[in-house]
This record gives structure tokens, sequence and C-alpha cells, in this order.
């Protein structure tokens, strides 16, 4: 995958402190902080819209947990497994209840993840964890 490909692999390249490619750049590691300060990292998919990054989760997950006490967050582009393959950019995070632009961050979602996506969502259907979302809204 090459840079053009992506928004957040195209922003990350800007600097020169950054190689010209970013690895897979379907995942992005996000870093939220524990109150010692400690970070924990997650690798994530998401997408970018209207100039903002849009990943899901679980509500009741350590990250929406530590997001609600502080916006602070990170991202890089990493791999599948959360191997970080770019520069860490600073991040200013937040939780998104807006049924409409919940809707469009799923559809978004989809067309970039495809089957992938809608395998989850079936799972998550049929756990019902589909009702029990956070999604997250960063700017870098």
């Amino acid at each position: 995958m090459t840079t053009d490909d992506d928004p957040i692999a195209e922003q990350y390249t800007r600097s020169r402190q950054t190689p010209s490619r970013t690895g897979d750049t379907r995942y992005l590691s996000l870093a939220t902080f524990r109150a010692s300060g400690a970070a924990v990292a997650t690798p994530m998919w998401y997408v970018a819209l209207d100039g903002a990054l849009y990943m899901g989760t679980t509500a009741d997950s350590g990250k929406v947990k530590r997001l609600r006490r502080s916006p602070r967050a990170r991202v890089a582009p990493c791999d599948a497994r959360g191997g970080v393959k770019g520069r860490w950019r600073d991040a200013t995070a937040r939780l998104v209840d807006d049924p409409a632009l919940i809707r469009r961050i799923e559809a978004a979602l989809v067309a970039k993840y495809g089957w992938q996506k809608r395998l989850l969502n079936l799972f998550a259907r049929l756990g019902g964890r589909i009702r029990r979302r956070a999604w997250i809204e960063l700017r870098v």
C-alpha cells in the first residue's frame, strides 16, 4: 500500500522525519493514558472523515474509560498486531454520540473494510454487543 491510498498515511509522510512508506495503514495504534501516565496502545481500524479520525470499540473497554478521564491520546500507523510502522502523533479524543455521525462512520468503515466489517457487525449483533459500542473521534 502506498501513502497515496490513505489520507492518514499521507499526513504521516509530510514530515521529513517519517519514511515515505508507513506500512499497513489499515490499522492505527491508539495510545490512551492511565491515571499513572502510562500509555496503553491498541491496534484499531479507523476511517478519516471531515478532517478527523474515527474508531469504534466496546463502550466498557479500558480505552473508553481512560478517554472519559482524559482526552489525551496518540496515534501511529501500525500493523494488525500493533507493531508501529511510523511516527507517533499527539491527538485529542472525544466520544461521539451524534446518531447521524455514527451512521456515517459505520458506513465509511464498511466501505473501507468490506466483508471483514460486515462479519464483525454480524457477530456483534448476535452477541448483543452492537448496542454497546462507543465511537471515538481523534483530532491529530
